[in-house]
């Protein structure tokens, strides 16, 4: 039995379709991403899966329980982290902690030994006590986390976990995950972030425009790229329509980010040279030039054409 089961789920919102026929499975014990821009549906899947929203059509089953017909029993398996925060400024941690274990009917002995442990396994001891708006982001998080997670759920659902946090939190989050995993805790995480659906995932699904158009593991993903190759190019001065006097010489697309520009083509030995001229000829001062190998990026901009982030 897989620990997630979504055939056929659409939504749509008037004229909207958010969803489009979505069909995947999550295994038991296993970090799933969906990954994908804003805007893909990603959000709205979630909840549908959570029991928030209800599908226009198809079904979910959680553990083997239709989420529609049996909502309190499914949602008792799951723990949902959203991106907008679920913890009570006004309130310290650990009264926030005793607030949702009390949601759930857990006795008090329960609860402080649950609480206790959660506390120590996320790094909370020197906080419960303070108030919430005193906390950092990442701080946040991580109670987040604990409130989800305190009726010790079978499965974790994560909507932008790392959303707003910075690099040294976001790899500390990433290794609260990886720890649940170890524990025969079954994620479901959507993320825009490649990098992060990269390191953490057994597979990903890239979504984009509420459908599903890729499934597998990051390297499984990455192999199909094919035969293209990535040329990465660091600029000291990126110009407006630099895609379209490179446009020639790929075979796949182009990506422009801060002072990168990732171009993917075919036979880069006779495409590079003339990648450079046409650089230099149009006034950009180019850095430095490699060989790249492809990330979870590149397999979504040959797929729909366009980067994560647009």
């Amino acid at each position: 039995m897989d620990a997630i089961s979504v055939k056929g789920v659409s939504k749509h919102f008037k004229d909207v379709t958010a969803l489009d026929n979505v069909t995947f499975n999550v295994r038991k014990g296993e970090i799933f991403s969906l990954l994908g821009p804003n805007g893909a549906g990603k959000t709205t899947l979630l909840k549908i899966i959570c029991g928030i929203l209800p599908p226009d059509s198809g079904e979910v089953k959680i553990l083997g329980i239709n989420v529609s017909e049996k909502p309190f029993e499914a949602k008792r398996k799951i723990g949902y982290v959203p991106q907008e925060s679920i913890v009570y400024d006004k309130l310290n941690g650990w009264e926030n902690i005793v607030f949702y274990a009390s949601l759930y009917g857990l006795s008090s002995s329960q609860i402080r030994s649950r609480a206790e442990e959660l506390i120590r396994r996320l790094g909370l001891e020197n906080h419960v006590k303070k108030l919430v708006k005193t906390y950092s982001g990442g701080l946040r998080k991580r109670l987040s986390l604990a409130v989800s997670l305190i009726h010790d759920p079978e499965i974790l659902i994560l909507d932008e976990p790392t959303v707003g946090l910075d690099p040294s939190a976001r790899r500390e989050f990433w290794k609260i995950i990886e720890g649940l995993r170890e524990d025969g805790v079954t994620v479901l995480m959507a993320t825009h972030y490649m990098e992060e659906a990269d390191v953490l995932s057994d597979r990903v699904a890239i979504i984009n425009e509420g459908k599903i158009i890729a499934i597998g593991s990051p390297d499984e993903l990455k192999k199909a790229f094919g035969e293209l190759t990535v040329i990465e190019i660091s600029v000291a001065n990126p110009k407006p329509g630099i895609e379209e006097f490179l446009e020639e010489f790929t075979e796949g697309s182009i990506l422009v980010k801060n002072n990168k520009v990732r171009i993917h083509v075919r036979g880069y030995e006779s495409s590079l040279p003339k990648i450079v001229e046409s650089l230099l000829k149009n006034g950009v001062k180019i850095v430095q030039v490699s060989i790249a190998e492809p990330t979870l990026e590149d397999v979504f901009l040959k797929l729909t054409g366009r980067g994560l982030g647009e």
